[in-house]
């Protein structure tokens, strides 16, 4: 479903979402998915209808494991929603998985009437928290997922090697999330993950830490063969 009214150019494409998807099937982001769960889980009422939008949702990967968990440990009755700017990843999220409602949208100008949602996930996304509150119910969360300082470090050290952009921090991004709404929980998320050789390619293929860099320095970069790489997340929660 596209609703919006002009179309918006992304930097993501088809290849990059493939890319995420393999990714993610491969269990790289297992933990911090079912870490999300876990703090919708704990927030549920008994068999309350309740309602998840995804902004940000790429290609649906962690709206569709997270509603899988979702369903094997509660009796709720779920819709979930997924919202993009990219047509390519919500025409691939669309294709893949039937349980959710899937819109190429705009986060900053979202087509839900106000409180319509009981929980609102933000992973490793861009966002709009005037909306986030416009959307949200009351007494309802905000779960935001930001990388922490170590994420896929082994590839930062490579790509950003001598540069200020090889230590990342997030400071900047907590900051502003704490003044949007009040911050009720924080947890850490952290673990590495074995690479086999077939997970190099879509590794560097689903992250923008490899745009710009030359078919060349991708090449000699999977002839390295690393061992593994570190996963490292922080999971904001917030409320209104």
């Amino acid at each position: 479903m596209n609703l919006l009214s002009l179309a918006k150019k992304t930097k993501y494409d088809k290849r990059m979402f493939e890319h995420r998807r393999m990714i993610n099937r491969n269990g790289f982001f297992d933990p911090l998915n079912a870490a999300v769960s876990n703090k919708i889980i704990n927030q549920l009422g008994n068999n309350e209808p309740t309602s998840i939008l995804d902004a940000g949702c790429g290609e649906g990967s962690h709206l569709t494991e997270i509603q899988e968990k979702l369903f094997r440990k509660t009796t709720n009755s779920l819709l979930a929603v997924g919202i993009d700017l990219s047509k390519e990843g919500i025409s691939s999220a669309a294709a893949e998985y039937s349980n959710a409602i899937w819109c190429v949208a705009d986060i900053a100008n979202c087509p839900f009437a106000n409180h319509r949602f009981d929980f609102i996930l933000n992973i490793l996304s861009p966002a709009n928290y005037s909306e986030f509150k416009r959307l949200i119910a009351d007494e309802s969360m905000v779960i935001k997922v930001i990388p922490e300082r170590d994420y896929l470090k082994e590839l930062r050290d490579i790509f950003y090697e001598g540069s200020e952009k090889q230590v990342y921090s997030n400071e900047m991004t907590l900051d502003h999330f704490s003044e949007h709404f009040e911050l009720t929980d924080v947890e850490n998320v952290r673990y590495q993950v074995n690479l086999g050789e077939s997970s190099i390619k879509p590794l560097l293929g689903m992250t923008p830490l490899s745009w710009g860099t030359t078919t060349e320095r991708l090449r000699k970069i999977q002839e390295m063969k690393l061992q593994q790489v570190t996963m490292d997340f922080k999971i904001l929660i917030g409320k209104k």
